[in-house]
């Protein structure tokens, strides 16, 4: 945890606190990071810290807190603005964010036990809900949340080592495709947990989207893998 403060154009220094928390295989993967402050809003925070999981991309495979924090120091205000108006527009945006729902297809799990772990952890810590599927070989990962949170998800998915070669050494996600990523309707009520499900039927698969009311996302996607 850091404290530290910084200095807004018209204003005084803000007090913020950060919270890394950084992984076994860091600065290979990102750190979970939180972002806090008695004097910024929900949104503002929420936004600063977006900014900083982007830039934090930009340094992964080097040691990358210090260049993070005098990066907030340097872009406070363009990034939280200096006025009402923008403060509004982003507690705007994060509220309309809604739900989206996105469906992952991975071409193999060599370690599966390991990766379905990092995965449950992974949904875990981002708050997401939704299925990781299988059907014999056919490997599919939907997820329901913030498309904030979804995007930070597939992050990890990229840069961590989740699986292992053919001669088992550690390796990075390299075959994973994004199928579809749509906004669901305001009714349409998500996945309230997120599990590991295996399937005995090409017809047990599609009834577990039907009953979410995804059938058209099945439809358009799922056939043309099997």
């Amino acid at each position: 945890m850091i404290q530290t403060s910084v200095q807004r154009v018209t204003e005084s220094e803000i007090p913020l606190r950060l919270i890394f928390d950084l992984p076994v295989t860091y600065p290979s993967c990102l750190p979970n990071l939180s972002v806090s402050s008695e004097k910024l809003t929900r949104a503002q925070c929420k936004e600063l810290r977006d900014k900083l999981l982007d830039q934090a991309c930009k340094h992964l495979s080097e040691p990358m807190i210090h260049d993070l924090l005098l990066w907030t120091e340097q872009n406070i205000n363009s990034v939280i603005g200096d006025s009402i108006q923008d403060e509004n527009h982003l507690l705007s945006a994060v509220t309309d964010d809604g739900t989206w729902t996105t469906l992952l297809h991975l071409d193999h799990m060599r370690a599966k036990n390991k990766y379905v772990r990092t995965v449950e952890k992974w949904t875990a810590d981002l708050q997401l809900t939704g299925r990781l599927m299988f059907l014999s070989k056919l490997i599919l990962i939907l997820l329901q949340g913030g498309r904030s949170s979804i995007r930070e998800y597939f992050v990890l998915q990229k840069t961590c080592k989740v699986d292992v070669d053919s001669s088992g050494k550690k390796c990075k996600e390299k075959m994973i495709s994004v199928l579809c990523e749509v906004k669901l309707p305001s009714e349409h009520k998500r996945f309230p947990t997120f599990e590991v499900k295996e399937y005995s039927s090409f017809s047990e698969l599609e009834k577990e989207f039907e009953v979410a009311g995804l059938s058209d996302i099945f439809t358009a996607f799922v056939p043309s893998l099997v």
